[in-house]
């Protein structure tokens, strides 16, 4: 998926200067990375605000348009006001075609309904966790990898080692084991959730 988004140099950098920006509907930002100097832009508050919305714009290799000027960067962080609708600041990373980069990518869930797990053991199915993070090439970068529920049994667990990983790309582990993805868990209560109750 190929999104854009448009930017302007900024001059006035400072607190005062950012709280003009935002008063005045605009959102101050950086881009940095690739060895070249960062440059704070100027951001279109409501064009960003939306497209941070959609999971696809913290995931996906970005074209963001300075003064008419396209580079390839990718989301590194996003402040949000504390209880406000609003976002404070934006960061992105130039991203360069031949240097590998991280990036979160989400899971997407799939078959569950048809797996052993439910169809036969009642079963529902937890995602443990919604993200993975990856180390690829820019134009390897998923937009987001699949995880195929159709022959998960009753009582097991998907890890991250049993994950379809597309060409060129690697999970980057943080600490030790095999992280769990996804896992059958019973319902219902009685015994089962006391024992449950217990274990935890």
């Amino acid at each position: 998926m190929q999104i854009e988004f448009k930017a302007n140099k900024r001059v006035e950098q400072g607190t005062g200067a950012s709280r003009r920006l935002r008063r005045a509907g605009q959102l101050p930002g950086i881009i940095y990375g690739a060895n070249q100097d960062p440059v704070a832009v100027t951001l279109d508050h409501n064009e960003l605000y939306h497209a941070l919305r959609k999971e696809a714009f913290h995931s996906s290799i970005l074209t963001a348009n300075v003064d008419g000027t396209k580079e390839s960067v990718v989301l590194r962080d996003a402040q949000w006001h504390p209880f406000k609708q609003q976002v404070l600041h934006l960061d992105f990373q130039r991203v360069s075609a031949t240097e590998k980069l991280h990036l979160k990518v989400p899971l997407h869930f799939v078959n569950a309904e048809v797996s052993p797990a439910v169809k036969l053991g009642a079963q529902m199915i937890s995602h443990v966790i919604n993200e993975i993070d990856v180390a690829c090439l820019p134009k390897d970068l998923p937009e987001f990898i699949e995880v195929d529920l159709k022959n998960l049994e009753a009582d097991q667990s998907i890890h991250v080692s049993d994950l379809s990983l597309p060409a060129g790309v690697e999970v980057v582990h943080h600490g030790e084991g095999d992280p769990v993805v996804a896992t059958a868990l019973k319902t219902g209560g009685g015994a089962v959730a006391d024992e449950g109750a217990e274990e935890a």
